[in-house]
């Protein structure tokens, strides 16, 4: 005699969502937990802009005003220096690019042997501190007379990124097919100019992103300018933020905050506006079928 084996229902779509729901009720939470750990300290960065009486206790203020925004918009506290910042990271970051994109256009277009060597090597100089070399670098700077030359400290903060802006520059430059130089070089352009009206164009996003991640390192870069730039008029904003620090402990809060918040805002808008103008794609299909 057979036996009819009968199934359970299948689930309906409420018990599945249910489902869904409780497996990722932790990840919800640990996700929730990381957020309040970034969220809290600019909590207080905005309370405390607006508190003149900020303590380093997240509070809200009893008379809210912008005192202490007035006390730092002086060309001394933060005009200059966030001038000398923009100065030495956006001076770092061209150079950076330009060293970049000619150092991985052979690695990148041609093979050899030493390819692969060299770019452990890259790979190796990433991973380098600055703070172990700059013993060497003082001495040096010493011996050369380069001391409080703001030309000379972009050049060397340009090499402490270079080894990073390397790898990810050669990483967007294999995604440019090299077919479409082939066709330039057919019609009698050298290499470099098929570089500079074929390869750069179509890689702008990636340049973008290699220029926006060094101008962010140079411009919270606090110990080299802290070394090499002496005079007080040259320091970037990163070095002039010791002055909110007085004797004997006595922190200036209210005016840190704001002067932290007016010096993320330029990194912020640089942002913005090369995300904008960049695009979101390279337009490679079209150009492959053209």
């Amino acid at each position: 005699m057979l036996r009819r084996t009968v199934r359970p229902p299948a689930p309906g779509p409420t018990a599945a969502g249910s489902a869904r729901r409780r497996a990722r009720l932790p990840a919800d939470i640990a996700l929730a937990v990381i957020g309040a750990c970034f969220a809290l300290p600019l909590l207080w960065l905005v309370l405390a802009a607006a508190d003149p009486q900020a303590g380093y206790q997240t509070r809200w203020p009893q008379a809210p005003s912008l005192a202490n925004f007035q006390a730092v918009l002086t060309p001394e506290l933060l005009f200059q220096p966030l001038a000398n910042s923009f100065l030495l990271s956006a001076g770092t970051a061209v150079v950076n690019l330009v060293a970049a994109v000619l150092a991985a256009y052979p690695l990148s277009r041609y093979q050899s042997r030493f390819n692969r060597p060299f770019m452990y090597s890259v790979l190796f100089g990433t991973s380098l501190p600055v703070t172990a070399i700059m013993v060497p670098v003082y001495g040096l700077f010493v011996q050369l007379h380069l001391l409080d030359s703001m030309p000379a400290t972009i050049f060397f903060m340009a090499t402490t990124t270079l080894p990073m802006a390397i790898w990810m520059t050669k990483n967007f430059m294999d995604a440019v097919p090299v077919e479409l130089e082939e066709a330039a070089w057919m019609d009698g352009a050298s290499a470099l100019a098929a570089l500079r009206t074929i390869v750069l164009p179509l890689m702008r996003q990636g340049l973008g992103v290699v220029f926006i991640f060094v101008f962010i390192q140079a411009w919270g870069n606090f110990f080299v300018p802290f070394i090499l730039l002496l005079t007080t008029a040259k320091q970037p904003a990163a070095v002039s933020i010791f002055s909110f620090f007085g004797q004997h402990g006595a922190i200036a809060y209210g005016q840190l905050a704001a002067f932290s918040i007016l010096y993320s805002v330029p990194v912020l808008v640089l942002y913005v506006v090369v995300a904008r103008g960049l695009g979101s794609s390279f337009a490679l299909s079209g150009a492959m079928k053209g």
